[in-house]
């Protein structure tokens, strides 16, 4: 198993060329939120836009965009004329990657969407960032495995994976989890503290920064759209979701330092993302996390 660090990381850091714009650097769609739940769609638009993705859509309801423009107006806005995801965007082949599922909600539509929406990203080759409510519907579908793009990534915390995997003990449920990436070369996040990464070559990585204060309703959609940014910006999936998961604990870690774990909340996390871009950045330097024994 291997541990994320930031001298792990910083390798595989990708910069900026002088002469670019923001069509290098890819676009993101993200399907999120609903009437009931628009928070989470400004929550995972922010993340995404303090990414390095060039170009971020979100679709979702009148009131989520509404609530998005207001805090993050570069976000671009695709309406949904329903009270939940019911139409999949147009010409979904414009974009480099997918993140769906935070507030997403669940109708009697949205299946049928949601099924369109992956036949479609399928069909075009588009990877996924699978969240939330996206994995609570994959969880009542059969063989949902072959229903999802290849090079996608999957981000249940512990509910949502008993759900997806269901087995009678934590150890099986994880060699289920090898499987999966292996079967649908997707990356799986097991979020939690000292969240671990599973990939299709079989490698797993272990998270070293976070902890007790991201706790907190939120903080989920953060990563999804964090994740979504880097894979639309033109890092693998593996390489995406473990800079995902060392840059939204390392933010957390900063923010518990300076506030206590109990003194901030999952859009402060959004704040503090460029915290972890600038260690990354910088020459090898005394890390926040300190190392698993």
């Amino acid at each position: 198993m291997i541990q994320l660090t930031a001298d792990y990381l910083r390798p595989i850091l990708l910069h900026r060329e002088n002469n670019s714009h923001k069509h290098d650097y890819g676009r993101l769609l993200i399907i999120a939120g609903c009437e009931t739940m628009p928070g989470a769609a400004v929550l995972a638009t922010g993340a995404a836009l303090q990414s390095g993705c060039g170009l971020v859509r979100l679709h979702s309801t009148a009131r989520a965009l509404q609530a998005v423009v207001n805090s993050y107006p570069s976000a671009m806005l695709s309406e949904e004329y329903d009270d939940f995801f019911h139409t999949v965007p147009e010409q979904l082949g414009r974009y480099n990657a997918i993140a769906i599922g935070p507030g997403l909600g669940w109708s009697p539509g949205t299946l049928n969407s949601f099924m369109d929406l992956l036949i479609d990203a399928c069909a075009k080759r588009i990877p996924m960032v699978l969240d939330a409510d996206a994995l609570n519907i994959l969880s009542v579908l059969p063989d949902w495995g072959e229903l999802i793009p290849r090079g996608s990534v999957l981000t249940p915390h512990k509910g949502e994976l008993r759900r997806l995997l269901p087995s009678k003990s934590d150890e099986e449920r994880e060699m289920l989890a090898w499987e999966l990436c292996a079967d649908t070369g997707c990356c799986l996040v097991m979020k939690g503290y000292h969240s671990r990464v599973f990939t299709p070559n079989g490698t797993c990585y272990m998270n070293t920064t976070g902890g007790p204060g991201m706790a907190k309703g939120g903080s989920g959609d953060v990563l999804t759209g964090l994740i979504g940014g880097l894979m639309a910006r033109g890092y693998s999936a593996e390489h995406a979701t473990i800079l995902g998961v060392w840059l939204h604990g390392y933010a957390g870690d900063v923010l518990s330092a300076e506030r206590t774990p109990e003194a901030y909340s999952s859009r402060d996390l959004i704040d503090y993302l460029w915290k972890g871009f600038k260690e990354l950045d910088a020459l090898p330097s005394t890390n926040l996390a300190h190392p698993i024994l």
